[in-house]
């Protein structure tokens, strides 16, 4: 469906993540370091996680660069080895309680970075370019943060930018105009600030803030609106965030605080009466429980009969039992051991990647092809077959063929240098014969074809292409094999995302005569993630022993499958360079119905690089994968 209207349609540069990446585990020395995007530039340690900010996003492409590499030579370089961790946690502890702890926070952030820059640009002078195009545009920001904070009565938030301003002037400043009781605190704030100069500590850095923020605590009526920067607070209890075993146990306080007189005994009316949780409304398991809260009330000494026992279905009181269940649209449990290899836990592992470690393939095969099937496909043979002849007469003349291995001791040939055996033998062989080539094609292809939703209607026209594809690589005997690929959204989950793969064509059939019909089994499923994908089957390809190896795929779209959507991109593109690191030619072809967006084709662009063949209309794929396939396989020779 073509998108009119884009409220957010901001796309990752991979190649500018990647190259963050790799410069933030070069400077931390730490091979699993991590980068990620956030509203604020901070470092997590305990993650092993560098933040840089959206700040410098939607600006010329030089500065940014410039503010992103700044934000990762100040985590990586600076925070990374010289802030004390232990003197941040104790000062954020000590300010928690403080009418001005937001001040207070961005004040030390704000005087840590400037120190911070200073190591930065000793240790490493060819960062001053960037930490000069920092500065430009954050007093840029600044001066104009303040003007808007004065008009709008901010004090302390103008208060703040001055800080920034003052402390990264060129030249003299002048503070404007507040209040009465900020103007008569502002000089013991302009000589506290040129203290900060002296700094070589977080310690000290803390400190000088601390002597700041006290007079402030007494001349501003309220903190500061805006958050400019972000102090992370090192705290061990990283993680987890719900409730504890003594919460579930926690016995709320009644709103008042009487108790009945009466006490038990023994004769009191009990009247028993099922109170069912379990009905057609929550016949489905869901994320919501059901709670009982009681905060009116008298307190009495009668007991219960005792806590009932949880049940399976019970979503009451938090005792659950339940269990996932397979969901009844497209499921593929049936299947026969020979049909699917479904691992029941991934165990976490990054083999496939660090976004894939759930993930988990199942292998699906072609059923028989239905009469129907059959004369259909002849139909579209039919229809190929001029394009299909061309192709053919292409391969051979341009694909690398299989060599004949060199013979030697031979009776006739070529005569060899050795000729010692002309005197101590008989009958001696003497000869050899150079290698030949065989009539086989060295190569060999392999289909990958998005079974997502989106593919709805471009399924159609994509089998016809890679019925071209077949029929053509058939006809000069390489081996090949299609794949549809997609992943259970019903049955996804945090632990586990099963990914199927539908091999309707497989190498070993693929050079029968009756093969084919069973490429019209694909189908649009559902969601599809495609740097997983490309992964599962590069392995099967690299233990092929042909000297040429391709791999295409045909896909409509960025990738999209259960908490994917943010690495998605990154992840298929890193996955694309594993395989050609191998060998392995990869090439995407683009399937859209109508005018591809400049967003949409350079996010393509950036995962497979200037191998993309874009397809405005699907039904001119067997048009465009001839002049493709042409292409591909002159530059391979």
């Amino acid at each position: 469906m073509k998108r009119f209207i884009q409220f957010n349609d901001e796309t990752i540069d991979s190649f500018l993540f990647m190259q963050l990446t790799d410069l933030a585990k070069t400077l931390t020395r730490e091979p699993e370091a991590e980068i990620e995007y956030s509203p604020y530039c901070y470092v997590n340690k305990q993650e092993k996680k560098i933040y840089i900010s959206h700040f410098w996003n939607h600006r010329p492409e030089k500065d940014k660069w410039h503010g992103y590499k700044s934000d990762l030579f100040l985590r990586a370089l600076g925070s990374w080895q010289h802030t004390d961790e232990q003197a941040i946690k104790e000062f954020v502890q000590r300010v928690q309680h403080s009418p001005v702890a937001s001040f207070a926070k961005q004040l030390v952030v704000l005087a840590e970075d400037m120190r911070l820059e200073e190591i930065c640009k000793n240790e490493r002078p060819g960062t001053k370019q960037a930490f000069t195009a920092r500065r430009r545009m954050y007093r840029q920001y600044f001066n104009a943060q303040l003007n808007v904070n004065l008009v709008k009565s901010l004090f302390t938030d103008a208060l703040f930018n001055l800080h920034y301003l003052l402390l990264h002037a060129e030249s003299p400043i002048q503070p404007p105009r507040m209040n009465e009781s900020i103007d008569a605190a502002m000089p013991f704030i302009q000589r506290s600030i040129m203290d900060f100069y002296d700094a070589r500590s977080t310690a000290e850095v803390i400190k000088v803030s601390q002597g700041i923020v006290e007079v402030l605590e007494e001349v501003v009526e309220r903190d500061m609106l805006n958050h400019y920067f972000h102090l992370p607070e090192f705290s061990a209890e990283q993680g987890f965030t719900g409730d504890t075993y003594h919460d579930l146990k926690r016995k709320d306080p009644l709103a008042n605080d009487d108790q009945l007189e009466e006490e038990k005994t023994g004769e009191e009316e009990i009247i028993d009466e099922e109170f069912r949780t379990w009905h057609r409304e929550t016949s489905e398991l869901g994320s919501s429980f059901l709670q009982f809260d009681l905060d009116q009330g008298s307190k009495t000494n009668l007991l219960g009969e005792g806590g009932r026992e949880g049940e399976a279905g019970d979503q009451a009181l938090a005792m659950v039992q339940g269990s996932a269940q397979q969901a009844s649209r497209k499921d593929f449990s049936n299947l026969p051991a020979e049909q699917a290899q479904k691992e029941a836990k991934s165990g976490g592992e990054a083999v496939f990647g660090k976004e894939n470690r759930f993930a988990v393939p199942v292998f699906k095969k072609a059923e028989v092809p239905t009469r129907k099937d059959i004369d259909h496909y002849k139909l579209q043979k039919t229809q190929i077959a001029p394009l299909q002849k061309k192709l053919k007469n292409m391969i051979e003349k341009t694909l690398e063929h299989k060599k004949i291995q060199p013979r030697s001791d031979l009776h006739r040939g070529r005569l060899n240098k050795k000729l010692l055996r002309f005197f101590t033998e008989d009958q001696p062989r003497l000869f050899y014969k150079k290698q030949e080539p065989s009539t086989e094609i060295d190569a060999t292809f392999t289909l990958l074809v998005d079974c997502s939703a989106s593919m709805e209607d471009k399924m159609e026209q994509t089998k016809r292409g890679i019925i071209l594809f077949h029929e053509s690589l058939k006809s000069v005997k390489v081996p090949h094999e299609v794949i549809g690929f997609w992943e259970d959204t019903t049955e996804a989950t945090d632990q586990l995302q099963p990914n199927y793969f539908h091999t309707v064509i497989d190498y070993h059939s693929s050079l029968q005569p009756v093969s084919g019909p069973e490429v019209l089994q694909l189908k649009p499923e559902e969601d599809n993630r495609d740097g997983f994908a490309i992964r599962v089957v590069k392995e099967r390809i690299i233990k092929r022993s042909e000297k040429q190896k391709f791999l295409l795929i045909f896909s409509d779209g960025e990738p999209a499958a259960y908490s994917y959507d943010r690495n998605g991109i990154i992840d298929t593109h890193e996955a694309v360079l594993e395989a050609r690191k191998l060998g392995i030619e990869v090439i995407n072809l683009f399937l859209a119905d109508g005018e591809i967006g400049e967003a949409e084709k350079q996010t393509v662009q950036n995962i497979y690089g200037k191998y993309s063949i874009f397809v405005t209309d699907v039904h001119d794929l067997p048009h465009v994968v001839f002049p493709l396939l042409k292409k591909l396989l002159y530059k391979s020779v």
